[in-house]
């Protein structure tokens, strides 16, 4: 029989051929059937949905459908805001995959003058100026439901105006949000407990506060009386209750157990409530300090609330006009920024929000909960006692004798979380009693009812005869936002604020930091040798105290010096700006190296070893 003898080169050609038949196969087969199948490899997994996110996908009712309008054309010369857009269509994408089939996806480019841009427009979307010859830039989302849903309830539309990168911690809270309230048929029930008018007496034209205004264009707001009270119904989603008085047993009961079958309650006390219109000493000679406390509950939870202490903040104190003075009020605060948790959804997108004579919460020593805060004072604050604070009412600066800050920051708003006790064990033996909550359970406190008036945060205009409200701080969006996010599912709730996508170089930052140190005392060092070189020149000025011509030949070699000296600090200046672009462009070459050349270098060298071992072994074989 004749030998067929086949060479190695037809062999390893052969090979070839089959294997890239089989990564051709294996190609159109995954983007066939492995479309949706994804490997999240980044440090903080910001690619893969939370549970929260996940069970709300996984539970909803209706098919819905999400348009992403991105200005493709007007963003070419903003890089940052087109990455932040390939993360948040990666996010719906594997929010469309997650849902099979319940989520439909559109993207849209709203070209000037289009109907796409008309429909951005109608859907809610928010340009912004800045885009590529002056246009407009859309980037927001818009959601709906389809026809022929499962759920009751009519159609909806809602939108996220603009996807701003500074919330990018919170965009898959934001998203899974509107897909939660798109789901929803109607609108979510909020309870209303006060002893102060917050709603308003329609029979004497008496209007509702602003603040529950603007909750009754959100959600269906229940008042509920105090008095009565027996059981919160779970249809409530939210139950806010603001300045309690003497509660009876049963209601305090009833609230006791809403929160252990886990419904979300905020609390507003005050150690001086200022629009609480009670007689400090009524016909009867009870009196009434206008401070409001829920001492029960608070011990079962874990929580300390002083009603006798109010929180001073010098550094925030408001500015008000008293009989005809402007002064600072220590008592009445305008917390910023560095006083709001901007880690927090609730707090993140706020800048201002004013309180008076407000206290602050603090954890037992015993207590099983957190204490997380949303609203602090500065470090420069003091508490001190409420009585003082009613006698400065005359004169709110003499409230700064004596002053002494207790370099601490006292939280005056915050969420309690935790398992939650019940405040009445005695009631174990009655029917439906619960003697603690689910784990994580939350209940947000807040030290202040003054900040819900509208003379913190709202002014009353007319404008052709209607009254509008102008507004001056963000104490209405606090208690919108606290109602939108409490009122979601506890999957919502469970989404907290992720990583951001875009990584700085922190070796770059640092270098930069270190090089304008240096410059700024440089230029500090030659600001003040200017100003000192200018003071000599004044002087030697000629005219002034008589001076004679060796003060000219003086003062022409006084600016030949200054003109040296200024030479030689701006040539400094500069080395400083070289030596930093120097060790930047060093970190830059060496990264450039490692990744272009290195890594590259060793994977072959890894490669031409492995082969060369192959062929030694094959050669030993023979």
């Amino acid at each position: 029989m004749r030998r067929l003898h086949i060479g190695r080169r037809t062999v390893l050609v052969a090979a070839l051929v089959a294997l890239s038949l089989v990564f051709i196969g294996i190609t159109l087969a995954s983007s066939r059937w492995l479309r949706a199948a994804r490997i999240d490899l980044t440090a903080d997994h910001l690619y893969t949905l939370t549970s929260g996110t996940q069970h709300i996908i996984d539970d909803l009712h209706r098919p819905l459908k999400l348009t992403l309008y991105f200005s493709e054309h007007a963003t070419r010369d903003l890089p940052q805001l087109r990455s932040y857009e390939q993360r948040v269509r990666e996010m719906l994408q594997e929010m469309v995959a997650r849902s099979r089939g319940r989520i439909r996806l559109a993207v849209i480019d709203p070209v000037p003058y289009s109907d796409d841009e008309a429909s951005a427009e109608g859907g809610g979307l928010t340009p912004i100026n800045g885009g590529s010859n002056g246009e407009r830039v859309f980037f927001g989302l818009v959601g709906s439901t389809l026809p022929g849903s499962e759920g009751e309830g009519e159609e909806r539309s809602l939108s996220i105006p603009f996807f701003d990168p500074a919330r990018e911690t919170f965009l898959e809270y934001d998203v899974a949000k509107l897909l939660y309230e798109l789901d929803q048929p109607s609108k979510s029930h909020i309870g209303l407990i006060s002893s102060l008018p917050l709603a308003g007496n329609p029979a004497i034209g008496q209007a509702p506060w602003a603040v529950v205004q603007q909750l009754e264009q959100l959600f269906e707001v229940r008042t509920l009386d105090a008095d009565t009270l027996t059981r919160v119904g779970d249809d409530i989603k939210v139950l806010l209750l603001v300045h309690p008085k003497r509660l009876s047993d049963s209601a305090v009961y009833a609230l006791d157990q809403y929160v252990l079958r886990g419904g979300h309650l905020v609390v507003f006390v005050d150690p001086d409530a200022e629009l609480d219109t009670t007689p400090y000493v009524d016909s009867n000679g009870v009196t009434d300090d206008h401070n409001s406390d829920l001492p029960r509950l608070f011990a079962a939870w874990g929580v300390t609330f002083d009603t006798r202490s109010v929180v001073l903040d010098r550094s925030r104190a408001l500015q008000i006009e008293l009989a005809g003075s402007n002064l600072n009020h220590p008592a009445m605060l305008g917390l910023g920024p560095q006083e709001l948790n901007h880690n927090d959804v609730v707090t993140a997108s706020l800048q201002r929000i004013n309180v008076s004579t407000a206290g602050s919460f603090d954890l037992a020593p015993n207590a099983q909960t957190r204490l997380l805060p949303l609203i602090q004072s500065s470090a420069e604050a003091e508490k001190v006692p409420a009585q003082r604070v009613l006698e400065a009412a005359s004169d709110p600066t003499t409230l700064l004798q004596g002053y002494q800050p207790d370099n601490q920051h006292y939280v005056i708003a915050a969420r309690l979380r935790g398992t939650f006790a019940s405040a009445f064990p005695q009631r174990a033996g009655t029917p439906g009693h619960l003697a603690q909550s689910k784990p994580d359970s939350e209940v947000v406190l807040v030290a202040d009812t003054d900040l819900l008036s509208d003379r913190l945060w709202v002014e009353t205009q007319s404008f052709l005869g209607q009254p509008m409200l102008s507004v001056f701080a963000n104490n209405g969006d606090f208690v919108t936002n606290l109602a939108d996010n409490l009122s979601g599912s506890s999957a919502l709730l469970s989404i907290r604020g992720r990583s951001a996508s875009q990584r700085p170089f922190t070796r770059v930052r640092a270098l930069q930091a270190a090089a304008d140190q240096k410059f700024l005392l440089k230029k500090q060092e030659l600001e003040r040798e200017l100003a000192e070189t200018r003071q000599r020149l004044d002087e030697l000025q000629p005219g002034k105290g008589g001076r004679s011509s060796t003060a000219g030949a003086q003062q022409k070699s006084e600016i030949e010096q200054f003109q040296q000296r200024r030479l030689a600090i701006n040539k400094e200046l500069r080395d400083v700006q070289h030596q930093l672009n120097a060790e930047i462009d060093a970190l830059g070459l060496r990264l450039k190296v490692i990744n272009i050349v290195l890594v590259p270098a060793l994977v072959t060298l890894i490669g031409l070893l492995y082969g060369w071992r192959r062929v030694r072994q094959s050669r030993s074989r023979r």
